[in-house]
């Protein structure tokens, strides 16, 4: 698969959760892709390893034939590696589609959702 880029947009408490986009190479994105017999296998690296819900289980790799999409949505809370700071939290939704699809896809219902939420007590 050629190298690809992907819209990516941020929202930091420190800057008051003002988005924030780019574009950026999907190779430096937390998300494996991996294109196979005429489908899109997606699946989500975890990081950081050492967060909180902890997840010894995860839902297998997604398989998308062309014009479909995932919607796939992960938490995190964690501290310093020390536990010497406060606790952050972070929320990872990733939108991937295969193929050619209509500009607004994103805004429509995905064709697989796949909630990896946990609880961040």
């Amino acid at each position: 698969m050629a190298p690809s880029f992907a819209h990516v947009v941020r929202m930091h408490e420190r800057d008051g959760f003002a988005p924030f986009d780019a574009q950026e190479d999907v190779r430096g994105i937390s998300l494996q892709l991996r294109e196979t017999d005429g489908r899109l296998r997606v699946q989500p690296r975890l990081e950081p390893l050492f967060a909180m819900p902890p997840r010894p289980r995860r839902p297998p790799a997604v398989r998308l034939a062309p014009g479909q999409w995932v919607r796939w949505q992960l938490n995190y809370r964690f501290s310093s590696a020390a536990g010497m700071q406060d606790w952050s939290y972070w929320w990872d939704t990733f939108n991937v589609a295969y193929g050619p699809v209509e500009a607004q896809v994103f805004l429509s219902q995905p064709t697989v959702h796949v909630d990896e939420r946990g609880p961040l007590r």
